[in-house]
């Protein structure tokens, strides 16, 4: 083997290491969120003139981590979709409404990974189905592991991650005012989670 393709792969095993290193600080078992520190929103264009941010109120976020072997880990999210906060309380009723989320019929919103893959540098691809008024489809978030260590305060183990996808609501029967209302939907997820007690 070459050098310089020596020093290819020791670099990419090297990325491999640390993505996975600090899941291997804290232990393996099942971590719940932490309600006060927990944020699920999304963005969009209006019109073209602004970037909306909306997010939910109640949601759970669970993680069976696997620390020696994150790719063996699973994540699953479940989210009141009748929770959702635009900031402005007539929207709340649109988009609670039957021509956005119809939360009367689809109460819910959930997210279970199918794969948990490391991609260097403390980031994870993490695909899954993402369920919306009963429609699944595959997306993959981009996850950034931002801390995991025993937390100062609580004496927990406890994990800092954040995530972000780009969909197309349309996917999901999200077609109201489209093109006008921006299809493509940034979600962001930033979430602190504690590992249950034994």
């Amino acid at each position: 083997m070459s050098l310089a393709r020596s020093a290819l792969a020791a670099t990419l095993l090297g990325l491999a290491v640390n993505a996975s290193a600090g899941l291997s600080d804290v232990p393996s078992g099942d971590y719940g969120l932490d309600k006060s520190h927990g944020y699920i929103t999304y963005t969009y264009s209006h019109m073209g003139y602004s970037t909306p941010h909306v997010g939910f109120r109640s949601f759970d976020v669970g993680l069976v981590l696997d620390g020696e072997n994150p790719n063996n880990s699973v994540v699953d999210v479940t989210i009141d979709a009748t929770s959702i906060d635009s900031r402005v309380e007539a929207f709340n009723g649109h988009l609670n409404g039957p021509n956005f989320f119809d939360t009367a019929n689809h109460p819910t919103i959930t997210f279970k990974s199918t794969s948990f893959e490391a991609a260097g540098d403390d980031r994870f691809n993490i695909a899954g189905d993402l369920t919306i008024k009963g429609v699944s489809k595959s997306v993959t978030l981009d996850a950034t592991l931002i801390k995991a260590a025993n937390h100062p305060m609580r004496k927990t183990p406890t994990i800092g991650v954040t995530a972000e996808a780009r969909v197309s609501r349309s996917e999901w029967g999200l077609t109201r005012a489209i093109p006008n209302v921006g299809d493509e939907i940034t979600i962001f997820i930033s979430v602190e989670l504690t590992k249950s007690r034994e």
